[in-house]
């Protein structure tokens, strides 16, 4: 068959038995890293509520908490993006598994904000890992011509995790309303219930083999002095530092716009739906589980809408190259954005979310596909995690900052209804993110239908 006919072929047709393992296992590895992170985000309220003195803004220790979790992604990214250059992606993938599921787990368990804090730092640090490494996992796995279309599949996983987390949040809301358990015990259910499928995951995993190019890349490097997984070599080489440092900011705008902004629909949709229901005249014993039950359906079809967006992206940077793909994307996530958090008004817009969810979570695709592009075997895992991870700090910045913007937008509103015309305005401000995606792409190259980048030439044997 010629190389030609190759291309046309989907992306899985030719795939070996392993490399639907390797594919699989890295998938799922992201899938359950993304139900806990959207567990995280949908019981984050319910937890501060539970675990604060009653007086206590627990909507602002929920922000502090979101912006710890992220520091710590942050930190594991580039801690465990490094290690997965340096001692392989498969070995050090299961420990940042084993790492997020083991202290999920253990944030069910809290007594107080405390604990809590440190069970989601510590969760984050594996949580970061994931990424980068099953990215360069498959990369180095699967033939050149099934990489893009592999690489945004396993990213379109961390959307249907998402969805699996709201449909756990509208079963948990059900079990509420029909007081089968207490308000206060749903939150620890969910975590409890996102720790559980990451053990199986770990367990399969342990049958991971390095990639056969990885393992030949490192001997060579080693015979010839290289140094893999490093962050001098990262920064001290002009064309890393380069790809380094703009595909941090591409990716900055990506993750502060879902992360920051499309991530805190749930603050906005959860009132807005509590204020329908109470209107309706729903008794205020059901109003606490029904307000879960929608901020679930939110999440679904948010996170349904980022499905499609991820499909539709692969198709896109296959066709017209990553680099307009890009810009499409970004332009439509700022205009989807702003219209969520100015329009919402009721159960009749979640199809807003749909839209927002598409656009913004389209961005995530082309992460997976475009940063292992720009970086080396010995750097791929740590360049990937660097670009992808370190805007969880400006993100966690941002996120800490959104409560001075509400307060600058919305004065001395005391209101309600005044403090949330300020989260919408200061939502809608902060969108301005998504155009600092599109400057970064000025100074990044164009890879379409180009090989990965390599720097290390195998010794030949004497």
């Amino acid at each position: 068959m010629s190389k030609a006919s190759e291309r046309d072929l989907p992306w899985w047709k030719g795939l070996t038995r392993y490399h639907w393992f390797v594919f699989s296992m890295a998938t799922l590895a992201w899938f359950f890293d993304c139900l806990d992170q959207q567990l995280f985000i949908l019981a984050r309220n319910s937890a501060m509520q539970s675990l604060l003195p009653p007086g206590v803004d627990a909507g602002q220790y929920g922000t502090y908490a979101t912006a710890i979790f992220m520091i710590g992604w942050a930190i594991g990214g580039m801690v465990f993006g490094s290690m997965g250059d340096r001692i392989g992606r498969a070995r050090t993938l299961t420990l940042t598994v084993l790492l997020y599921s083991v202290f999920t787990g253990l944030s069910a368990l809290s007594t107080g904000w405390i604990d809590f804090a440190i069970y989601r730092l510590i969760t984050g640090l594996g949580v970061g890992g994931v990424f980068g490494l099953a990215v360069a996992l498959v990369a180095d796995t699967v033939p050149d011509r099934s990489r893009s279309g592999a690489l945004g599949t396993l990213q379109t996983s961390s959307a249907l995790g998402n969805i699996v987390a709201g449909l756990i949040s509208m079963w948990v809301g059900g079990l509420v309303t029909a007081k089968t358990i207490p308000p206060e015990w749903a939150w620890k259910l969910m975590f409890l219930l996102g720790a559980l499928p990451a053990f199986l995951c770990v367990v399969l995993q342990l049958r991971l083999s390095e990639p056969e190019k990885w393992v030949k890349a490192r001997a060579a490097g080693r015979a010839a002095g290289l140094r893999f997984g490093s962050y001098a070599v990262l920064f001290g080489e002009a064309r890393w530092r380069r790809a380094a440092l703009f595909g941090m900011l591409l990716s900055v705008a990506g993750v502060m716009g879902l992360w920051g902004i499309g991530f805190f629909s749930p603050e906005l949709v959860g009132p807005v739906i509590e204020r329908s229901l109470r209107a309706q005249g729903l008794p205020e014993a059901e109003i606490s589980g029904a307000r879960a039950t929608w901020v679930g359906i939110n999440s679904i079809v948010q996170n349904f809408g980022g499905v499609i967006g991820m499909q539709l992206m692969i198709q896109l940077v296959q066709r017209i190259g990553r680099r307009p793909a890009f810009v499409i994307a970004f332009l439509l996530a700022l205009i989807a954005t702003v219209a969520f958090f100015q329009c919402f008004d009721g159960k009749e817009d979640l199809w807003m979310s749909f839209f927002m969810g598409a656009t913004q979570l389209s961005l995530f695709a082309g992460f997976a596909i475009y940063l292992p592009e720009l970086f080396p075997m010995r750097l791929r895992s740590t360049g990937t995690s660097f670009c992808y991870n370190v805007g969880r700090l400006f993100a966690a910045v941002g996120i800490l900052q959104s409560a001075s913007i509400k307060t600058w937008v919305g004065g001395d509103a005391s209101s309600p209804e005044a403090k949330m015309d300020a989260f919408r305005d200061a939502a809608s401000c902060m969108s301005a993110i998504f155009v600092l995606g599109i400057v970064a792409l000025l100074f990044l190259p164009e890879t379409k239908g180009r090989p990965l980048p390599e720097d290390v030439v195998e010794v030949p044997p004497r």
